[in-house]
């Protein structure tokens, strides 16, 4: 997934600023891909690991890359968007930067905004030239005031006519009392990115809380920003030591969204390899996925809702089948040759505990856990019925590699066949002499035989 986090609230809560490198590094290992940084254009006493000062930007990007992880957006703090243009063009351009983020000013007021919206418009001008898009973040005041019938924040937004992208926070657009999804759609392909900051509202109040504990609909902005295609950024203040309330918890709330698609309209269809003719068996009101087929009954095995499903073409009629604890299962299912045992990736709900895979009887009945490690994701089941294969993510040197396994199918020990590229899908040749799979281990994802 395309999540990465914001490091304010990371870095704020730094005992000694030179604990930034392991922080970012505990980050990657959550696995986080990217973070986004605040950038100031000189030091600021006692805040210069929070707002990082021009003079010292390589040096700190040069720690994120170290870490393995990525940069392509930054927050500016203290600059001024019509003095500091070319600069910040240079910075840009030399750190890699494809988005620089503004605020609102403080002032909302018509004139102000106005005087704002010219600044901007000749910053996003000077940006252009070097394709990097500005950004207009927003915060609650911004939602809160209102200019015209709508807010000051997108007011703003109107007056830099399209020269300015959105980057939208649901927290505070829900704080300033705004629909969060409402708004996200309102402006559409003008937002560039998304911030996740938890807002809890009650007694009037609204107070920053761990994410998934608030109000904010997380599984609406999610969708939206996949559909949009867009960055998505965990934005949260301040971290502590109480349950759920890590970067890494949070990370996990959004990768279980992932299966979130309401509303949807599944279809399960068969091909005929010969003539082309598509038959369709049925319509369902949600996502279903991944049908198997049991040729031994004639029938067709699927995941939806996190349950494994069988679908019997001749009454028209789906049983969804016992299969205990493990109720957040995705796609990566698969039938044993002989169609007696059903192999499945569970994750915890919430994914407080990471995929693994489990093997449970295909009439239903107690899972066996296989892996005990996660993140395992099974997507091959060898002919002989003795072995499974699965990408799974590993720590090797201190860096998550993500390679194809394989492990017996009652299970034991698990042993790594990749090393090099992400790597993934590993299926078995029908005679069990090879294993396909995808890697980028070349520079593209490709088809690899071993």
């Amino acid at each position: 997934m395309n999540i990465g986090i914001n490091l304010f609230g990371i870095l704020r809560d730094l005992k000694r600023p030179e604990d930034a490198a392991a922080a970012l590094k505990s980050l990657k290992a959550a696995g986080f891909r990217f973070v986004e940084p605040c950038i100031a254009p000189g030091p600021i006493a006692g805040w210069d690991h929070v707002f990082w000062p021009a003079d010292r930007l390589p040096d700190w990007f040069r720690m994120i890359r170290e870490a393995g992880l990525e940069v392509f957006s930054a927050h500016l703090s203290g600059w001024n968007p019509a003095a500091d243009r070319e600069r910040l063009k240079d910075i840009a351009v030399n750190l890699g930067l494809r988005q620089l983020v503004l605020k609102c000013p403080e002032t909302l007021t018509e004139l102000s905004l106005h005087q704002a919206s010219m600044a901007y418009m000749r910053l996003a001008d000077t940006l252009r030239e070097a394709d990097i898009e500005l950004l207009l973040h927003n915060e609650r005041p911004d939602i809160a005031a209102r200019i015209g019938g709508r807010s000051a924040y997108e007011h703003l937004l109107s007056l830099c006519l399209g020269k300015v992208g959105a980057q939208v926070d649901a927290g505070w657009a829900l704080a300033g009392g705004e629909d969060p999804e409402a708004l996200l759609w309102r402006l559409g392909s003008r937002v560039r990115s998304l911030h996740y900051k938890e807002i809890r509202l009650g007694g009037g109040e609204a107070s920053a809380v761990p994410l998934g504990s608030g109000n904010v609909d997380l599984t609406a902005c999610f969708q939206f920003a996949r559909a949009m295609g867009i960055p998505q950024l965990i934005d949260q203040d301040a971290f502590s030591d109480a349950p759920g309330d890590s970067p890494a918890d949070g990370l996990r709330l959004l990768a279980s969204l992932v299966q979130a698609r309401v509303p949807s309209v599944s279809y399960l269809n068969t091909l005929d390899v010969e003539t082309g003719e598509v038959r369709t068996l049925r319509r369902f009101d949600r996502v279903i996925e991944a049908p198997n087929w049991l040729k031994g009954r004639d029938c067709f095995l699927y995941n939806s809702e996190g349950h494994i499903w069988i679908y019997d073409p001749r009454t028209d009629t789906e049983t969804m089948i016992d299969s205990g604890e493990c109720d957040n299962c995705n796609n990566d299912h698969v039938l044993s040759p002989d169609e007696q045992t059903v192999a499945v990736s569970h994750a915890s709900s919430g994914w407080k505990v990471p995929s693994r895979i489990y093997t449970l009887p295909v009439c239903g009945g107690v899972p066996k856990l296989i892996t005990p490690v996660g993140p395992s994701y099974l997507h091959g089941w060898s002919p002989d019925g003795r072995e499974l294969a699965y990408c799974a993510f590993r720590e090797h040197g201190g860096k998550l590699e993500v390679d194809i396994y394989t492990i017996p199918a009652d299970g034991g020990e698990e042993t790594r066949l990749t090393a090099g590229g992400f790597n993934d899908g590993p299926e078995y040749s029908p005679d069990g002499k090879f294993i396909w799979f995808n890697s980028t281990r070349s520079g593209l994802m490709q088809i690899w035989r071993m």
